[in-house]
């Protein structure tokens, strides 16, 4: 049976992070990652982005390239899955059959992405965008003359998706079952400026429309029939429907967790000598008040790693990093600072029209998080006020966009 001092399950941000950090940390035992992706890491926000618009080669998305792995002598397994965790005798159960005993578990096993219940959900040319695969497959139609897409889901990775798309001259229709798009995220604000803006440049945005069934011929897509009987025709579908957290082997293990795995300060699971990181971990977030929530984000998965890899190596440090996620569409760069859960007023800075803003959220007069949209300094500024804990603002300073953010410290 193969054996490793440290498993990590998951080779994506976290997984490779954790890896990247322990070497960092001084670990000199062997490191085994598993991933069910048969490439080496690489980064996942560029898939909807660059990678999908073919501005980036994949090459320039990997996270390190081979040469590193093997240098810093860390072995993987690829295209494998761990079905089973025994905690108790410190071994998981891959796909394959074999068994890998660990002393230390690393679970950065990410998700999947929820799909369709409807009919048709499984037609050729219905895509999600998760990983290479996905991407890949879509590119592919593209290259074979699709042009016509219907993407599900007004969330970042629809918007992102659709954005490429229309970059790329499909014809696109974002369909949004909610009543603005960003509706779980972001305020009206945000959310009536990107609607604004994806019409502008040409997609067809249908809010409060939900999917009765993907229609097809031949095993092939053709189209996607809404509420009341509308078929929208189309070549492909991209889903964008959120994902569900992949811990299925963890909690059968006894693990606690129902969103998720539940993991405490220093990322540790209910189980002996097992973490967990990144957007399957749930646990109490300093900037949300202690709410135990996931973040599916790549800040959230480093910062994790990095917490885990000091625990291991005997540096205990309570895992405590703001949040902070961008977004690009169009020639627009969303950069968002903080958590909005909760809030209880939202102040507009600058004009939306001008293509620059931010938009502050508020709870009890305290600035918690901030959505900077083609603003930079606001950003910047906006994350040291957060770091530094400020209180209580004047709502017409922060609306002024003259005065700088930073004077608030």
């Amino acid at each position: 049976m193969k054996q490793a001092d440290v498993v990590i399950v998951g080779t994506g941000h976290g997984g490779a992070q954790a890896a990247i950090a322990l070497r960092q940390q001084g670990h000199e035992d062997s490191i085994l990652m598993i991933g069910r992706d048969r490439e080496l890491p690489y980064e996942r926000p560029p898939l909807s982005k660059e990678y999908l618009a073919g501005d980036k080669p994949f090459e320039r998305i990997m996270i390190r390239p081979e040469k590193f792995w093997t240098e810093k002598n860390v072995e993987f397994r690829q295209g494998e899955a761990v079905t089973e965790v025994d905690w108790m005798a410190h071994e998981v159960v891959l796909s394959g059959g074999d068994r890998v005993g660990y002393r230390k578990l690393i679970w950065s096993g990410g998700g999947d992405p929820r799909r369709l219940s409807c009919a048709g959900a499984n037609l050729k040319g219905v895509h999600c965008v998760r990983d290479k695969s996905d991407v890949d497959a879509v590119m592919a139609q593209l290259e074979n003359g699709a042009n016509r897409a219907v993407v599900i889901g007004g969330g970042y990775i629809g918007l992102e998706a659709a954005a490429v798309l229309r970059k790329l001259g499909c014809d696109v229709v974002l369909l949004e079952a909610l009543p603005r798009v960003l509706a779980r995220v972001a305020g009206e604000d945000l959310s009536t400026f990107y609607q604004e803006e994806h019409r502008r440049q040409g997609v067809d945005l249908r809010l409060e429309t939900t999917v009765e069934a993907i229609e097809g011929s031949d095993g092939q897509v053709t189209g996607v029939r809404v509420a009341g009987g509308e078929v929208v025709p189309c070549d492909m579908v991209i889903v964008g429907i959120g994902i569900v957290p992949s811990v299925a082997p963890l909690i059968a293990a006894g693990a606690a967790g129902s969103n998720g795995v539940d993991v405490d300060v220093y990322c540790r699971t209910t189980l002996d000598d097992i973490y967990a990181i990144g957007d399957c971990a749930a646990h109490a977030n300093p900037f949300a008040d202690q709410a135990v929530i996931r973040l599916e984000s790549v800040q959230n998965a480093n910062d994790m790693a990095n917490t885990v890899a000091r625990a291991i190596m005997g540096d205990k440090q309570p895992y405590h990093a703001l949040p902070w996620f961008w977004s690009n569409q169009y020639d627009l760069k969303l950069q968002t600072a903080g958590l909005n859960l909760d809030y209880d007023d939202a102040v507009l800075r600058g004009d939306p029209a001008e293509r620059k803003f931010t938009v502050v959220y508020l709870k009890e007069g305290r600035p918690i998080a901030f959505d900077c949209v083609n603003s930079v300094k606001d950003y910047v500024q906006g994350r040291k006020l957060l770091e530094n804990g400020v209180g209580v603002v004047d709502r017409e300073t922060l609306a002024n966009p003259d005065i700088p953010l930073k004077e608030l410290l």
